[in-house]
């Protein structure tokens, strides 16, 4: 295998009832672990996302209100998803934007803190766009000569991603380390935000700001001493994400009055 692992690689992959981080809820999740041995463990659950699921999300993945009905809830499976990715870098296609980020606020919202921020992350569509611009199915074809049959079901995206990221790692070795820190740095996971969903990104100095509004750019300690009403009202009536509102109270807390 082209890639060295320290630990395991976990690559995994939502489907949900849409893309609105902290409004839309995960039905399947799919992850398989690519083990330093050079071996694979694979999982998969649907999972019963307590809202219906809207027909355009069904077009999407193909997975409907009947074939969730008897599936476990996120609570029921948040215990056994933590165990599958504890100790594990992580990777995905487009995960660095939507999966973390996704699942980090849907497990917030259940009462259980994820924190990944220490973790490497590979993102495969990063590598993939940096070097052949396109989407999972056509890398798959383009980098394995596969057709990927089974293109919205989580456990297929996944095997296809491990199999697109080790097949690039063969197609470029002069360009591509295989190592998690090397493609962790390639995918850019060391520019992501302080709050999974986005809304809050770090300045050149290192304070967290706001990535959205009309203080963009602003810190929150800034933002706080020349206009604290409106810090109120985005902790209040902002509808904002649960995680990010819980990095904002973090920040603000360690603000000297």
């Amino acid at each position: 295998m082209p890639l060295t692992l320290e630990r395991p690689l976990a690559i995994f992959d939502l489907e949900t009832t849409g893309v609105r981080i902290g409004r839309d809820r995960i039905v399947q999740i799919g992850i398989v672990r690519l083990l330093p041995s050079g071996e694979r463990d694979s999982y998969q659950t649907l999972i019963q996302p307590g809202i219906p699921i809207p027909a355009e999300a069904t077009a999407v993945h193909g997975i409907t209100d009947a074939d969730v009905a008897d599936a476990p809830v996120l609570e029921d499976v948040a215990s056994t998803l933590l165990e599958r990715l504890a100790d594990c870098d992580l990777g995905g296609f487009n995960c660095l934007r939507f999966d973390i980020p996704f699942l980090a606020e849907e497990l917030h919202r259940i009462g259980v803190e994820w924190d990944s921020t220490a973790l490497r992350v590979v993102d495969v569509q990063r590598i993939y766009h940096k070097m052949e611009p396109r989407n999972l199915s056509a890398a798959l074809k383009y980098y394995c000569n596969k057709e990927h049959d089974g293109a919205h079901d989580a456990l297929a995206d996944v095997e296809a991603t491990a199999d697109v990221l080790l097949a690039q790692l063969e197609r470029y070795p002069e360009a591509l380390q295989g190592t998690v820190d090397f493609l962790g740095e390639f995918s850019g996971d060391r520019q992501r935000s302080p709050d999974a969903a986005g809304k809050l990104r770090f300045d050149d100095r290192g304070n967290v700001c706001l990535s959205f509004g009309k203080y963009q750019g602003w810190s929150l300690e800034n933002i706080g001493r020349n206009d604290p009403g409106y810090i109120q009202w985005l902790m209040t009536k902002a509808d904002l994400p649960g995680s990010t509102l819980a990095v904002m109270r973090n920040v603000l807390s360690e603000i000297p009055s």
